[in-house]
């Protein structure tokens, strides 16, 4: 199992510990970024990765080892405290670079294959929205299964999380990381999943946008192929 892990900060406080402890339970191999300093930049929004071709973006470069390890994984996990009741600026700023991949425009077809993990923390509230701000994308991107765990650790670091807090944390990931590992191999997208890519399939047959029209077309998507088949 191939597991890739973005932070959504670059110190290892208690979301890095939990996101951690889970890749651990997990097994396998794990490659770490750390937002923002593996990746920092804003998307700019000059509509090239929409119209023309995502590796004209301005920071293609910066983001493909990234990319890269993304489509290679099996369980992509992506972790952020709670800022405001919301992710990190630097997770949002990551995520916006990769709305070409969103399924009304040009999916990656590996994401209909894969897991997805959203995990945050906040000292007291703000866990929904924080993980709904990173659910959102893994769920236009496609991707198959998407866990979420949020907890509220009432600390501002791990060393200041009590024992029974983080006694309850490890069993709610290790019944994560079981729920993952059964469907390690044989993930397949939920029927919401499959009902927007239905939709999206008869938008691409019309087209509006012809780099997403060939991009589609290209894979037999408007017709009876399918990325999880």
């Amino acid at each position: 199992m191939n597991i890739v892990i973005i932070h959504g900060q670059s110190h290892k406080g208690s979301t890095y510990h939990i996101a951690r402890g889970l890749s651990e339970k997990l097994g396998g191999a794990v490659t770490e970024f750390f937002l923002p300093r593996d990746f920092g930049e804003f998307c700019v929004g000059c509509s090239t990765c929409f119209e023309t071709d995502e590796k004209k973006c301005p920071h293609y470069a910066k983001l493909a080892p990234i990319t890269e390890a993304m489509d290679a994984a099996d369980v992509i996990i992506l972790a952020s405290p709670v800022y405001v009741f919301h992710a990190t600026g630097a997770m949002k700023a990551f995520l916006d670079h990769y709305g070409y991949r969103w399924m009304v425009h040009s999916p990656e077809g590996s994401m209909f294959k894969k897991q997805g993990v959203c995990i945050c923390t906040a000292a007291g509230a703000g866990m929904r929205q924080t993980l709904k701000d990173m659910a959102d994308s893994l769920f236009f991107w496609g991707v198959a299964r998407i866990h979420k765990y949020g907890c509220g650790v009432a600390a501002i670091n791990w060393e200041g999380v009590p024992e029974k807090k983080k006694a309850a944390i490890d069993k709610a990931i290790t019944r994560l990381a079981r729920k993952i590992l059964q469907r390690d191999g044989s993930v397949t997208p939920g029927i919401k999943t499959k009902a927007v890519f239905f939709a999206m399939h008869l938008l691409q047959r019309k087209g509006f946008n012809p780099r997403d029209v060939e991009h589609w077309k290209s894979r037999g998507w408007t017709e009876d192929v399918r990325p999880w088949k």
